[in-house]
């Protein structure tokens, strides 16, 4: 059994992969056999993800704020405090915080030789600012 503190600083996330301010916490990086990786994701206002794929997969529990998801091809959806959302293996997708509200997820997701994700463009402001269902 290993016991992992929390005092490790939290990063900014890669503008290679985000759009705005995004901060990162890892909680768990499982060593093998293992495949489970889950981090703390806070975006401030504005801030998303880029489109993107899982190999394996992704949950998404939102912790505070309120956020979007999106689907390509699709308008996004509304993420509150308490949601969980699964994402099936290789549904192009993004997410992050509403235009003026923070908002703070926890992402679970698994490794499949060495990767948890596959990325894609930048999610457009067009399509940020899609009206959400």
């Amino acid at each position: 059994m290993d016991i992992f503190t929390s005092d490790k600083p939290s990063r900014l996330a890669s503008s290679d992969w985000f759009t705005g301010r995004v901060w990162q916490d890892v909680v768990i990086e499982a060593p093998e056999p293992a495949r489970v990786r889950a981090l703390r994701v806070t975006f401030e206002p504005g801030a998303r993800t880029a489109w993107h794929t899982h190999p394996l997969g992704q949950t998404l529990h939102v912790l505070s704020g309120v956020g979007l998801v999106g689907l390509r091809g699709a308008a996004p959806r509304v993420l509150r405090a308490g949601y969980t959302v699964w994402i099936p293996p290789g549904e192009e997708h993004w997410h992050g915080a509403t235009a003026d509200t923070m908002m703070c997820h926890l992402a679970i997701q698994e490794s499949l030789d060495g990767s948890v994700a596959e990325w894609l463009e930048h999610v457009s402001d067009e399509d940020f600012a899609r009206p959400p269902v």
